[in-house]
């Protein structure tokens, strides 16, 4: 009953929240003041991301430089945000279009970063590639999963350690949050991650968003066992979301499964977390 009981805490909104124990739970209003500080979120214009920008300013950031690749999502980001938040809040928000697979793109999107802040207290590494087919990065020729959800985080990532080094060493404690999922199980037992062949292999919608996941799950390992031993007040973490109501679920879902993917976008919709709980 109690692996029940947190497999529908954890994937599922609405009634299953309720079944979360008193010290399971976590409000987005709790969440601290966070005046000064400067935050990094790929994806952060809509979904999920949108609901980690939105928590954010509510809470007093400094600045969010929020990567994407859509300038009509963003805008629409932009517009709820002084609707919601007053005029001037959406200032506090930067734009930069990126795509995540274009890998010196993302060098370059880390440089103006860079450019224009000295701190950098939060990275959200959080937007991906749904479940979908089997795709190539045009640029580098390696799967697009792997490419744009783990490849393009490590790169942005590691061109931002720097700051990210002295932000703790000036101010406190940073944190770096790698969107995980436990959809990190539909990888295949043989991925070894040890071939762009191994890596460029089929392994169906399911296996490819998987197997992704899996390298972002042990790669948030990999650097909260060595950077964070080295620099104690960077905190890495991976998380699962759950099943959310997102363009994921609700759309791409349905270009690897046109018919099965109503069972996601529309069956399950009365049981998925909103964008806020998922964030």
């Amino acid at each position: 009953m109690e692996t029940i009981r947190t497999t529908l805490v954890e994937n599922f909104g609405g009634m299953a929240q309720n079944l979360a124990k008193g010290d399971e739970r976590f409000s987005l209003d709790e969440v601290p003041d966070l005046s000064g500080k400067v935050a990094v979120i790929t994806g952060g214009s809509e979904g999920i991301g949108f609901g980690c920008t939105h928590t954010l300013l509510k809470h007093n950031i400094a600045k969010i430089f929020c990567i994407s690749l859509r300038q009509e999502i963003a805008d629409e980001a932009t517009k709820a945000i002084d609707e919601e938040m007053g005029a001037g809040s959406a200032k506090k928000f930067v734009w930069l279009q990126c795509d995540l697979a274009n890998w010196p793109q993302v060098v370059e999107t880390a440089n103006t970063i860079l450019e224009q802040t000295d701190r950098i207290d939060i990275l959200i590494n959080n937007a991906a590639r749904g479940i979908m087919t089997h795709q190539l990065a045009p640029l580098s020729g390696i799967d697009l999963h792997m490419a744009q959800n783990h490849m393009g985080h490590v790169v942005l990532t590691s061109h931002l350690l720097p700051l990210i080094k002295k932000t703790s060493e000036a101010h406190g404690t940073v944190r770096i949050v790698n969107l995980g999922s436990n959809a990190h199980q539909n990888a295949t037992s043989d991925v070894k991650f040890e071939s762009v062949e191994e890596l460029n292999k089929d392994l169906g919608p399911n296996g490819q968003y998987g197997r992704s996941k899996l390298a972002a799950i042990l790669y948030s390992r990999y650097l909260a066992k060595h950077l964070t031993a080295a620099h104690p007040k960077i905190l890495v973490n991976a998380t699962h979301p759950g099943v959310v109501e997102t363009a994921q679920s609700s759309v791409h879902i349905h270009e690897p499964y046109p018919l099965m993917g109503y069972g996601m976008s529309v069956l399950l919709k009365p049981f998925k977390k909103t964008q806020f709980e998922g964030c």
